[in-house]
This record gives structure tokens, C-alpha cells and sequence, in this order.
């Protein structure tokens, strides 16, 4: 098991692949998967898969409506996984009653508690911590929590996307978990105060706002910064190279808040043990390896990439998602509550 203390793709991850032990499947050769992430992102690992099995792994990218789709094609379903992004739209998977548990030893051994749901009705597959942004030049500070972002001393330096976004809402659900409904509301309102814009556009402005000099610190998402800073576009280079990282934790000093991307096995999934030596498969460490390398997430076995390695040791707060997943509500509730966005 991962300790956390984390410390191309297919040509040379073909050869580690093959020596995994081959999995248990059933007697149809195919797995359907239903997923919200964007193809390219999870087809060199589907294709690794039908390469050491011989099962055929289909994908049918879904970019909204995943639950709602499977429900509505109830017992004809052909859906076997479904793979999200954010751990509120794996919660809301189980909510709708699309999903049945996965029974996987090698799941229960590799992913730590925390990161999968406690009736086994979802599993993380990857990482990716809510870190600051700060500027090189005007910066100096490293101990930054994020109960800071509503300190006064950063009125008018702080940039956010919107309030809304999913990375947004679970961190401040996060914050929720920590503080308390009262506490929360007060500490948006004091970051709200201290925006140098509105909260919008995405994480990659924040980067491009600090080097602007529109402001000099932000929440964002860790693989962002090392597909900036190996991105073919000067102009994103330049955004990744005009910021250090921060890996903040809540005031309590536990960790870091983590987002996952994650699967969850269909309630009337007909290829159900292929399905499930998928998911042992996908969360291999030559396997993980290719989601870090690919989008710079952070894996739940193994080392990150060599750019997010080298931004810093990430300690992920031992927070559990389903915890987390269940103050979204109130998380949505209190950023209109303070007009974040507006």
C-alpha cells in the first residue's frame, strides 16, 4: 500500500505490464465502461488491458447525465464501470442507485481507506491535491493554510475559479468537515474580500493571473503544473515557471485536501468480473504509472511524475472523501449564500 509519502506511455510500460499476473475474468471477452474523463486520458490503459487479457474493454465517453443514463436504461444496461472525476460525482453515482459494492482484495490492499467508500461502493484510481499557486517574485511565505486565504494581508492577491466548480466545492466542503457550518461562511465571505477579480475562468489562470501581477496567490489543482510546465505552448511554460507550489493543510497541520478520479461497478453490470479485473488492473503500479505520466495526477500505488515529484512531498489529509462528499450541499448552499461569484 501507498504511504503517501509518494517518495511514455505505452511503448515501455508494454514490457512492465506483461509480467503482471494475468487476472481472473469470465467467460465474455469485453467490459463496457461509462466515463465523464476524457477518452485519450484512459485509452492507453484500456488498451495495455485487452493487450494482457484479451478482453476487449469498450468506452463510451458520457460528458453529462452518467447516472441518469444508466438509470434510465435499467436492467438492458451494457454499462460495467463507470469512471468519474471527483469524488461528488462518484457520490452521486451510488445516490442514484446505478451502482452495486466491488469485492476486491487487491482494491482493499492497495487503497487506502480514506480514498474508497466504506461499503465499497466506489474506489479512487487517482490523486489530485487542491495546492496554492503563489508567485516567485512576491511570495516568501511557504507555511500558508487555507484557512489563510481569508487573512486580510491577502486583499486583493488571491485568484480563484469559480466557487461552483467541483475542485471548489469539495475543498470547501472539506473546510465544512474541519470548522463547521458558521466558521465556513465567515471564511469565504474573508476570501471573497480578498479577490483580485471575479472567481472564474480555470485553475491555468491562476498561474497566467499571478504572472500578470493581477495576483499572487490561488487555489488550484497540482497536475496542472506539470502540464503547463511541460506544455508545447511558450505562453503555458511560462505560466508554470512564474509560480512556486504550496501544499497547505487545514489549520489542524493533518495533510493536504485531495480530489480523486475514481470507478464504481454498475448495479446490472453483465460482464461483472471482467469488470472488476479491470479495476485490480488499473490500480497496478505499472499501470498507475501511466496516469502519472500521462496527466500528472497523482497515483494511488507508486511514484508521481519526476515534475510533480519534484514540487514537494505531498502529505494527502486523512479527511475520508465520503466525509467530505456529504457537506457539498451545504458547500453550494453557502457559496450563494456569500455571492462568491458574483
Amino acid at each position: 500500500m501507498s504511504a503517501f509519502s509518494l517518495s511514455r506511455p505505452l511503448a515501455y510500460a508494454a514490457v512492465a505490464i506483461s509480467m503482471l499476473p494475468m487476472p481472473a475474468f469470465a467467460q465474455s471477452k469485453e467490459v463496457n465502461i461509462y466515463t465523464t474523463r476524457e477518452p485519450g486520458l484512459i485509452q492507453p490503459m484500456l488498451d495495455a488491458f485487452q493487450e494482457k487479457t484479451g478482453i476487449k474493454a469498450n468506452s463510451v465517453f458520457i460528458k453529462e447525465g452518467l447516472g441518469e443514463r444508466v438509470k434510465a436504461e435499467g436492467q438492458n444496461s451494457p454499462a460495467d464501470l463507470l469512471i468519474a472525476v471527483d469524488i461528488g460525482n462518484l457520490k452521486d453515482l451510488v445516490d442514484q442507485g446505478v451502482t452495486q459494492p466491488i469485492v476486491s482484495k487487491v482494491l482493499d490492499s492497495e487503497v487506502p481507506a480514506n480514498l474508497r467508500a466504506a461499503d465499497h461502493s466506489w474506489t479512487s484510481l487517482t490523486l489530485r491535491a487542491r495546492v496554492f499557486y503563489t508567485s516567485k517574485d512576491r511570495v516568501k511565505d511557504t507555511n500558508i493554510t487555507y484557512e489563510d486565504l481569508a487573512d486580510p494581508k491577502w486583499k486583493g492577491k488571491v485568484c480563484i475559479r469559480s466557487g461552483k466548480h467541483p475542485y471548489n466545492v469539495a475543498m470547501i466542503a472539506a473546510f465544512i468537515a474541519k470548522h463547521g457550518e458558521a466558521k465556513t461562511e465567515e471564511w469565504l465571505k474573508g476570501v471573497k474580500a480578498n479577490l483580485a477579480r471575479k472567481a472564474a475562468g480555470g485553475d491555468r489562470d491562476v498561474a497566467r493571473d499571478i504572472l500578470g501581477g493581477i495576483c499572487d496567490i490561488g487555489p488550484a489543482n497540482s497536475y496542472y503544473v506539470g502540464l503547463m510546465r511541460t506544455a508545447k505552448e511558450d505562453e503555458q511554460r511560462k505560466w508554470g515557471e512564474a509560480i512556486n507550489v504550496l501544499f497547505p493543510t487545514f489549520s489542524d497541520g493533518v495533510g493536504t485536501h485531495v480530489n480523486v478520479s475514481g470507478a464504481a461497478l454498475a448495479k446490472n453490470a453483465p460482464n461483472k468480473d471482467n469488470a472488476i479485473a479491470l479495476l485490480d488492473f488499473l490500480a497496478s503500479p505499472d499501470v498507475q504509472k501511466l496516469y502519472a505520466d500521462d496527466n500528472f495526477e497523482y497515483p494511488i500505488v507508486g511514484e508521481p511524475n519526476p515534475t510533480i515529484k519534484a514540487l514537494g512531498t505531498l502529505k494527502v489529509d486523512s479527511l475520508s472523501l465520503t466525509e467530505i462528499a456529504s457537506h457539498r450541499k451545504l458547500a453550494a448552499e453557502l457559496i450563494d449564500r456569500v455571492g462568491f461569484d458574483n
